[in-house]
């Protein structure tokens, strides 16, 4: 009875390099099948692992009938050593695994360094490769003497199953200018917000002291028509910087809120005419948006 040896096989980078997202579940998916047959003494060398910045790991199962040596080797070094067989013995290889049939075989890989996964037939005329994967096999066995080691590879992707459709959230640009102070107000109007605790996000950099806010609109224009409001105004929101000159602050609206605007107006009083540099960012929904509704609770 003939058995194979059935690998899962996929490269695990460290899941902020994979994009793995909160709330998602993510297993191992099969991907493709590959089948093989190794003679006596002889290796195989599989896909190439590429890790990221961080480095990377990678997870396999195997079972065989006739044993077998595992081990990660620079691909580069690999294919140099495949031209000069010699290098062999010098080669560095991670991770070994000697003579295993059943084993579940994991290997952390450096930054930045294609690895390839190398498997030998541990048999050399019937007898096991007691040196492992560095012995140099010599030419001219009559390996057609022994059996072939039927080997199947299932091959894995690292995969979300489960809340894989998700809103998906990014910093999205509402202004960035610069502007002449003057005592009139400067007013960059939002939409109303469309999920609770939207931020919003403003940067300020200025010759003078300036105070900010996030107001409703309403309120905004009602201090643009009266400035002398702005400290009565101003106590109805908790979204404000007083005397700031260069900074970044973040505030928190919600949709009963509605249309907000930011306020940028320079502390009395007003002598110079420069220019004060403003940036406002929001941060929202730009895909699958109706799952924020779907997702929320109904009565």
């Amino acid at each position: 009875m003939k058995t194979s040896l059935t690998m899962t096989f996929a490269c695990v980078l460290s899941a902020w390099a994979w994009g793995q997202l909160p709330g998602r579940t993510y297993e191992w998916v099969r991907a493709s099948d590959e089948f093989v047959q190794l003679d006596a003494g002889d290796y195989y060398s599989g896909r190439v692992y590429r890790p990221g910045p961080d480095g990377g790991g990678m997870h396999i199962i195997v079972q065989a009938k006739l044993p077998i040596t595992l081990a990660m080797v620079a691909s580069s070094d690999w294919n140099n050593a495949r031209q000069h067989p010699e290098m062999m013995r010098d080669l560095n290889y991670r991770c070994m695994r000697e003579h295993v049939t059943s084993t579940t075989y994991e290997c952390q890989m450096p930054p930045n360094r294609p690895m390839v996964l190398v498997l030998y037939d541990d048999r050399v005329l019937g007898r096991p490769i007691l040196r492992g994967v560095g012995a140099i096999i010599e030419k001219g066995v009559v390996r057609k003497l022994i059996s072939p080691n039927d080997v199947q590879i299932i091959y894995h992707s690292w995969s979300c199953v489960a809340n894989c459709v998700q809103p998906e959230f990014k910093w999205i640009l509402l202004a960035k200018e610069k502007y002449e102070l003057t005592p009139t107000p400067k007013l960059y109007g939002m939409t109303a917000p469309e999920n609770d605790g939207q931020k919003v996000w403003v940067k300020i950099k200025a010759p003078v002291p300036m105070t900010l806010a996030i107001v409703p609109s309403n309120i905004a224009d009602q201090i643009y028509d009266r400035p002398d409001t702005l400290s009565s105004m101003l106590s109805q929101t908790a979204c404000k910087q007083r005397g700031v000159q260069s900074m970044e602050f973040e505030c928190p609206v919600n949709m009963a809120d509605g249309p907000q605007s930011v306020l940028a107006l320079p502390d009395p009083p007003v002598r110079s005419h420069k220019k004060a540099e403003l940036e406002v960012q929001t941060y929202k929904c730009v895909a699958n948006c109706d799952l924020l509704v779907s997702n929320g609770s109904t009565e």
